[in-house]
């Protein structure tokens, strides 16, 4: 063999273990991405029931080499049709759950019809106010250039006052009946699940050794704690490479374990940390010996006739209750309306009476920055202090909030609930407060 062909072979090697080593190391960011595309796509398709996924993928370098397919039951996306390739199935009535086979482990979901909706059949209701008509057009950003108007992304309003539906928009492409996805909003349901397995007595908020394998610190984390993100779990809700909410949405089959698995970072009860595992991990507990995935549907979505809801599972069944809940517009109103009745629906109690007293008063302890306000799945307008923390707002006002925009604002002393949906991933501003407050002006 000669010298020079040594040479190339070893160049060849060389750049041939640099690549795989650089690969390696970013495949938990591949994954990340692609996991998030298959996902998207499936759910774009088999959930909400639209041909355009595209449009609810936020700008990432990836965009250029991916590649995603979708089919009758599932999604797939990969980085140039062949790296950190991952698959998303469709699961009739729980969505799309990534995973590298299909899942097999969730149990026939419980039907659920719009019969008990007061919403679900009602003609679109554009309303006859001209000041609530301007509020929206703000919320639609009706005064800004398209293309500002295209990075606002309002797909839809809806505005309940008094029990009544007296106004609602939507965007191109979008009605009443189309779900969209709520992100964290999925949390403040959360805590509507958990209220009415304590109304039932299924559990205690107090309860405690939550997991068999917890014979450490861990063993005094309580349902409460899980609920109101004290839980004291190490933790990271960055979106970045390898850290553990991408790795929890991305890289695990069962969310629930990998979130259990993590160390005390700090003594529980004493520190407010923002978590999406928390919640997820919350539902493990609860849903384990329940139905898994159904327990949603059976508790929440079918007493209160949300037809068209979807709360999307892992791949051992546990529903992920941090972030995949989808709904129609008037749904997300009506769980809005629940609250605000404390719990009841058409004179039915299914929440401990005083249940969202307490669920939105502000957790008083060590909080860490940008998570003020946060109570037991819902968001406080006032912090244990007394002080307003969205000025626009009245200071009974509390929140379902998630990404890219979404918001349920309810104002217990003026009977009302708004709700924003959209895809907000760049805009300064998604005026969702600023529109909240001039509905409110107009209704008084």
């Amino acid at each position: 063999m000669s010298r020079t062909t040594k040479v190339v072979i070893s160049v060849i090697v060389a750049v041939t273990v640099a690549v795989t080593a650089i690969y390696w190391y970013a495949r938990p960011l591949l994954l990340t991405g692609t996991g998030y595309a298959a996902h998207n796509a499936c759910a774009v398709d088999h959930v909400a029931g639209r041909q355009d996924p595209d449009s609810d993928l936020p700008e990432n370098p990836l965009v250029p080499v991916m590649r995603t397919s979708t089919g009758d039951a599932a999604a797939t996306a990969s980085v140039l049709g062949v790296l950190a390739k991952q698959t998303a199935w469709a699961l009739p009535g729980y969505g799309c759950t990534l995973a590298g086979d299909r899942p097999d482990v969730l149990p026939t979901a419980t039907d659920v019809t719009a019969d008990s909706n007061p919403y679900a059949s009602l003609p679109l209701t554009v309303g006859d106010d001209a000041d609530i008509t301007e509020a929206l057009a703000h919320g639609f950003g009706d005064d800004l250039d398209a293309e500002a108007q295209d990075a606002l992304g309002t797909r839809g309003i809806v505005v309940l006052k008094d029990g009544e539906l007296i106004a609602e928009r939507y965007a191109d492409g979008f009605d009443e009946s189309t779900p969209q996805l709520g992100w964290s909003m999925t949390k403040s349901v959360t805590n509507l699940m958990v209220g009415a397995l304590v109304q039932q007595g299924e559990l205690s908020l107090d309860d405690d050794q939550l997991r068999e394998e917890w014979t450490d610190g861990r063993q005094d984390i309580t349902i409460r704690q899980l609920l109101n993100m004290t839980s004291g779990l190490e933790w990271d809700e960055t979106y970045d490479l390898g850290t553990p909410i991408t790795q929890m949405l991305y890289g695990e089959e069962d969310m629930g374990a990998y979130v259990a698995s993590q160390e005390l970072a700090h003594t529980p009860g004493e520190y407010l940390q923002y978590s999406s595992g928390s919640t997820t991990l919350l539902c493990d507990v609860v849903t384990k010996d329940r139905g898994l995935a159904n327990v949603p549907r059976q508790e929440i979505f079918a007493p209160l006739g949300l037809a068209g809801a979807t709360l999307e599972a892992d791949a051992v069944g546990t529903p992920v209750c941090s972030s995949y809940m989808w709904a129609t517009p008037r749904e997300w109103a009506s769980i809005g309306q629940f609250a605000l009745q404390d719990g009841t629906w058409n004179d039915q109690r299914l929440l401990p009476e005083g249940w969202m007293t307490q669920s939105t008063v502000a957790i008083d302890t060590e909080v860490e920055e940008g998570s003020d306000g946060y109570a037991l799945g819902w968001w406080s307008n006032t912090r244990p202090d007394s002080s307003v923390i969205h000025d626009l707002l009245p200071e009974d006002t509390y929140f379902a909030s998630g990404h890219d925009g979404q918001r349920i604002t309810v104002v217990p002393s003026q009977n009302v609930v708004i709700v924003r949906l959209g895809f907000t991933p760049a805009a300064d501003d998604n005026r969702v407060d600023s529109t909240s407050a001039a509905i409110l002006a107009a209704l008084n």
